[in-house]
């Protein structure tokens, strides 16, 4: 199945070859999956699921924007996590343990970021949750990319 997805991803590089090295050709491909797909779950939880109405959590209320966003990111965690592992970084030299523990970390700090973030759009700009919630992936892409490169899945050299 990796190689399948490799040899598919790769297929297309030529297209970018004259711009970016191919890890972050890889990179953004299984970001920009992700991504799609993490904006596809938090659309469904926040319209559906949650039907755009408060979450009682039986100790505090999350709003749907804010549930969504938590409760859309174990499951784009994990996703994200294997393609990293498997496709964009599998030269890593770094246990599969260490790996994990270190993507958690970044992880944790981006969503403390997009919740940061996300407060402030649309609690405090009144921006419409979905497209705030692009705008925060933007942002933590450019963050993840360069702790996941230079941390979570660091090559010796």
């Amino acid at each position: 199945m990796i190689k399948f997805i490799l040899r598919f991803i790769d297929a297309f590089y030529f297209i970018f070859k004259k711009f970016v090295p191919l890890k972050t050709y890889r990179y953004a491909v299984c970001g920009g999956s992700n991504l799609l797909f993490d904006t596809i779950l938090y659309f469904v939880f926040y319209n559906f699921i949650f039907a755009k109405q408060n979450v009682d959590m039986h100790f505090f209320v999350l709003s749907p924007h804010i549930a969504s966003l938590f409760f859309v990111f174990p499951i784009t965690f994990f996703t994200g996590f294997l393609l990293n592992r498997y496709i964009t970084f599998p030269n890593s030299d770094l246990l599969p343990r260490v790996q994990f523990f270190r993507y958690l970390m970044v992880g944790l700090g981006a969503i403390l970021i997009s919740y940061a973030a996300m407060k402030f759009l649309v609690d405090y700009l009144k921006f419409y949750p979905t497209p705030s919630r692009f705008i925060t992936i933007i942002i933590s892409v450019v963050y993840s990319y360069i702790l996941q490169n230079k941390f979570s899945f660091k090559a010796s050299n």
